[in-house]
């Protein structure tokens, strides 16, 4: 269960006067700390729009509280993969997809760019070859 997201750094900038014609988003998960059934997991969030029109980028840390077993597999995952277990990598990209795109609304303004609108849910499967 999610406990908490903190967003620490933001940046945005317009690098050209054009038109948008689209963004990528980007979610990276830069370190994961459990502790007593506490998850931290530090993140980057950014946006690039597409022929260089500019840039949003966000730092945080999304915390949740879980059960022994999933603190387990969520540490195990990480050490051996630097990746999360499908089904709570969807909730916490989700969490911080959702958390990210709302307050990029109101950094995107100030530099006139299209705000992130926040895309559909993220859902993870295998992958294909």
């Amino acid at each position: 269960m999610i406990t908490g997201i903190k967003i620490v750094k933001v940046e945005a900038r317009r690098d050209k006067d054009e038109d948008m014609t689209g963004l990528n988003v980007n979610i990276g998960l830069d370190a994961v700390a459990v502790v007593n059934g506490e998850v931290a997991i530090s993140f980057n969030y950014s946006v690039v729009y597409t022929e260089g029109v500019g840039e949003i980028n966000m730092k945080g840390t999304i915390t949740s509280k879980e059960d022994a077993k999933l603190t387990k597999d969520i540490t195990a995952k990480w050490e051996k993969e630097k990746k999360l277990p499908d089904a709570f990598a969807e909730v916490i990209l989700n969490a911080i997809n959702y958390a990210c795109g709302t307050n990029g609304v109101f950094v995107a303004r100030p530099v006139n760019l299209s705000p992130p609108i926040v895309p559909p849910k993220i859902q993870l499967g295998p992958q294909k070859q």
